[in-house]
Formats: C-alpha cells, structure tokens, sequence
C-alpha cells in the first residue's frame, strides 16, 4: 500500500505524527508538505493528494488541518475521490466498510495524536465490504458525472 499525505500549516504537527506512524507500521508514504509551519492555502495541499489517489498513483490519501473540513471539502472536488473527515474509529471503520472512502481527513486542533494514530490504524486495516456498499458507491460516482 501506497499513501499520500499532506496538511496545511494548522496539521503539520499532527502530519508529523503520523509519518512517524507509517513508518513504524512499515506503510510507504509521499509526503506533499509543508515544509514550515508558515501560513499556506490548503486547497494547494490537497490537490496533489487527491489527485494522485484519483489516478491511481497512489491507493490512498491522509489530509490533516486545523479541523480537517477544508481539507476534506477540497479533496472532495476531485473525480474519483471520497475523502471522509473523520475523528473517531468507529467512523474510520465505517467509512472504508461502506463508503470505501480513498482520502482520510483529520483535524490536528480536534484530536490529538494518540486518537489520531488508532483512526489511522483503523482505517488502514478495515476492507470495503462491497455488496449492497457498491451499488451506493456507484451512484456516488454518477453524480459526479
């Protein structure tokens, strides 16, 4: 499994945090920055994400800022991608088992990084369930046009 990941200035701590959780768990990883904790514009972060989750380059995707909502509302515009902020493991199930979500959204001032590695863990372990999930997400995939 391959994973992109990024945040803006208000999830790069947290993006830190995570990172150091990949690589203990062994999972590869590009990370798509900052590079400093200078203001920046999320939408910037999270196209490459969603983008090279969308074409396949990579299996999934992890967005981190402030409250993980800019970051979730941006990856969101690309076709292809369903991103689901999330900030609880039940959730992080639950969103791969029926939405077979590609981007995981979190926010560093929401949850702290104990929480946020368990969300992490959890979503990367969970199958999609398909079955009656997959006629859904096909009908997601129809809006999109």
């Amino acid at each position: 499994m391959k994973i992109a990941i990024s945040s803006d200035h208000g999830g790069n701590n947290l993006r830190k945090e995570i990172m150091s959780l990949l690589d203990e768990l062994q999972i590869s990883y590009e990370d798509f920055g900052p590079k400093s904790n200078d203001s920046v514009d999320y939408p910037d972060y999270a196209r490459p994400v969603a983008e090279g989750v969308a074409s396949g380059k990579f299996d999934r995707g992890i967005l981190i800022c402030g409250t993980g909502i800019g970051m979730s509302i941006a990856a969101n515009k690309v076709k292809g991608i369903r991103c689901a902020l999330v900030h609880d493991v039940f959730s992080a199930k639950a969103t791969r088992c029926h939405n077979d979500s590609n981007i995981l959204a979190m926010g560093e001032r929401v949850i702290g990084p104990g929480l946020a590695g368990e969300i992490v863990k959890a979503w990367l372990n969970t199958d999609f369930e398909g079955g009656r999930h997959t006629r859904r997400i096909d009908k997601i995939s129809e809006l999109e046009g």
